[in-house]
C-alpha cells in the first residue's frame, strides 16, 4: 500500500509509475486528445464547422460525474472494509495468543494424573500460538488466489500437523487429510517413507507412480531454496522455522512480472502474435491473451479453516483436562470465532465485484461522453479544447480507474492493502505475547522502581511496605488517623492535583 508520494522519494525509476493510474489511463487520454486536435484544426481553419449544440453537456456531465463519484466511493468502502477486517484478525490473534500463554498452566497434571514437564507445556503453547500466525499468513494467501500449504511463510507454521488420519497402520491417500490433500500433486507426493532429515539440504526416496522405484527429491530448507530477488535485503522468511519440506516452496510474495504492456497498453494486440512464437514462462499464466495482468481467482482453499478446526479442538482438549476456566474458555472460543467470521467477510469483500453490465455502461458512457466533448465546446475555447479535453479526460478517466483498482484490495498492486505487513505485524505481536514470562507480581511492585501513590506521596512501594506491622501515615495527614482514612485522602489529593496538572497543560 502507497500512503506517500513515490515519485519523489528515493531514486526516480518509471517502476514508480505503477503506484499511479497515468500508465493505465495514457492510451485513452491520448486517444481523446488526437480526437480533439482534428476537430480543434478543422474548425478553426474553416475546413468544416464541426461544432454541435452544447444542451446536454451540463446536464449529462453532471450525472456522469455522479455516477463516477458513487462508482469511486464504493470502492473505498470495500478497501476500508477490508483494513478494519484486517485489523479484527490482529485484535483475536493477540487475544488468542494471551489467553494461551497466560492463562493456560505451565505445570498442570491431566486427569490420568500424567504431569507435564515445563518444557513440554512452553512447547505446546507456542505451537498452538504459530498456528494463530498460520491462520493470517493462510487468509492473506487465499485472498491473492494462491491455494495450498506450500509457501516459505506459511509452511513452516504448521508442517507438524497430523497428514494422515490413522496415527499407525499404513498410510495411503485414502487416508490423508483434507488439509494436505487439497495441496497435493503427481510432481511432488507426500513421502511416507521417513521424516525429514536434519540437514538443510537432503534427499529421500520417494515411490514412483509407474515403476515402483524410487527416485531422488530434493529437500529444501525455507531459508536455503530463496532465490527471489528482493529490492533490499530485508528477509521475514528468516524469522521463522528452518524446516524441510518433500516438495520446493512457493515463495511468500509472487506478483506477476511487470511487463512493457504495462505502460504500453495498445502494444497488447501484438502479444496475441508474439504468444505462438514464444516459449510460455513461468509468469504466462499471470497474463491473458491480450497481454493484462490476471487478478486471481478466488478458488476454494481450507487452509484457514482447517487452523481454526485445530485451535478450537485444542480449546476442546483444555476444556476436557481442565486446563482452563469456562470463562476464559468462553473469551478464547469467541476470538477463534472472530477470526472465522472475518475470513467469511474478507471473501465476501474480495469475491463480489461490481456487476460486469455497471462497469461496461460506465465505461462505454464516459467514452461517448469524451468523445462528444470537443464538437460541444470549440466553438467556446477554440484551441483551448485540446488541452481542456485532456484534463477531463485524465480526471474522469482516473477516477473510473482508481474505483476499479482498490475494488478488491487484496492483490499485488502498489495500492492494494499491504497484507504482508499485517502478516508480519501479527507475528511481532505474538512473538511478544510469548516473550511475555508473566511473573508474580510481589517480583515487581513492591520493590524501589514503583511509586504507586504520586504525586501525592512520592515514597516508593518498598518504603511504603517497610514495616508491615505499622499502617500506613504520611506525615501531610497529621490530623488523620493512620490507616485507611489517611490512605484515601492520599488518593483523593492524588485526583485533585492530577486534575489540575493535565487541564493546565491542555
Amino acid at each position: 500500500m502507497v500512503a506517500e508520494d513515490p515519485l519523489f522519494r528515493g531514486g526516480w525509476t518509471i517502476k514508480k509509475f505503477t503506484a499511479t493510474v497515468a500508465n493505465d489511463i495514457w492510451p485513452e487520454v491520448a486517444f481523446f486528445t488526437l480526437v480533439a486536435t482534428m476537430v480543434a484544426t478543422i474548425t478553426e481553419k474553416g475546413i468544416h464547422d464541426l461544432a454541435v449544440n452544447s444542451s446536454l453537456l451540463t446536464v449529462l456531465g453532471t450525472v456522469l460525474g455522479l455516477v463516477i463519484s458513487f462508482r469511486t466511493s464504493s470502492a473505498y468502502e470495500r478497501y476500508q472494509e477490508g483494513r478494519k477486517m484486517w485489523t479484527n484478525i490482529s485484535i483475536a490473534s493477540r487475544n488468542i495468543g494471551q489467553i494461551i500463554w497466560i492463562h493456560v498452566a505451565t505445570e498442570r497434571t491431566d486427569k490420568d494424573k500424567n504431569k507435564m514437564t515445563t518444557v513440554q507445556s512452553i512447547i505446546e503453547k507456542k505451537s498452538m500460538i504459530n498456528l494463530v500466525q498460520g491462520f493470517s499468513v493462510a487468509t492473506k494467501h487465499f485472498l491473492r488466489g494462491e491455494t495450498g500449504i506450500y509457501y516459505e511463510d506459511l509452511y513452516p507454521l504448521i508442517c507438524m500437523l497430523p497428514r494422515y488420519a490413522n496415527a499407525v497402520g499404513p498410510k495411503t491417500d485414502a487416508d490423508m487429510l483434507p488439509l494436505w490433500a487439497a495441496s497435493e500433486d503427481e510432481e511432488h507426493p507426500l513421502s511416507t517413507a521417513r521424516p525429514p532429515p536434519p540437514s538443510r539440504e537432503a534427499t529421500i526416496a520417494v515411490p514412483s507412480s509407474d515403476d515402483g522405484k524410487s527416485e531422488q527429491s530434493w529437500f529444501r530448507s525455507v531459508t536455503g531454496r530463496r532465490n527471489v530477488s528482493r529490492s533490499n535485503s530485508v528477509d521475514p522468511e528468516k524469522a521463522l522455522a528452518d524446516v524441510q519440506s518433500h516438495r520446493p516452496l512457493k515463495p511468500a510474495r509472487n506478483p506477476p512480472a511487470t511487463s512493457i504492456y504495462d505502460y504500453f497498453p495498445f502494444l497488447r494486440i501484438f502479444s496475441i502474435f508474439t504468444r505462438c512464437f514464444s516459449r510460455k514462462s513461468h509468469h504466462h499464466y499471470q497474463r491473458d491473451a491480450m497481454g493484462r495482468k490476471i487478478k486471481p481467482s478466488f478458488t476454494e482453499s481450507n487452509v484457514p479453516l482447517e487452523i481454526t478446526i485445530y485451535l478450537n479442538s485444542y480449546l476442546a482438549y483444555l476444556l476436557r483436562n481442565g486446563y482452563l476456566q469456562p470463562a476464559l474458555a468462553t473469551g478464547l472460543m469467541n476470538n477463534i470465532n472472530s477470526l472465522q467470521d472475518t475470513l467469511s467477510n474478507l471473501d465476501r469483500i474480495g469475491n463480489t465485484p461490481l456487476p460486469f453490465a455497471y462497469q461496461a455502461h460506465l465505461r462505454m458512457s464516459l467514452w461517448l461522453y469524451l468523445l462528444v466533448l470537443p464538437f460541444q465546446v470549440v466553438s467556446l475555447m477554440h484551441y483551448l479544447v485540446i488541452p481542456g479535453t485532456a484534463f477531463a479526460s485524465f480526471m474522469l478517466l482516473g477516477f473510473l480507474e482508481i474505483g476499479q483498482e482498490i475494488e478488491n484490495p487484496f492483490n499485488y498492486d502498489e495500492n492494494d492493502l499491504d497484507l504482508d505487513a499485517f502478516c508480519l505485524a501479527v507475528q511481532r505481536e505474538l512473538h511478544e505475547i510469548t516473550a511475555h514470562t508473566c511473573p508474580d507480581p510481589n517480583a515487581f511492585v513492591f520493590t524501589a522502581w514503583n511509586q504507586p501513590l504520586a504525586p501525592a506521596d512520592r515514597r516508593n512501594a518498598q518504603e511504603l511496605t517497610f514495616n508491615a506491622e505499622q499502617a500506613y501515615q504520611h506525615t501531610d495527614h497529621s490530623d488523620v488517623e493512620p490507616g485507611m482514612a489517611t490512605l484515601r485522602r492520599t488518593l483523593l489529593k492524588n485526583w485533585r492535583d492530577v486534575d489540575r496538572i493535565t487541564r493546565q497543560a491542555s
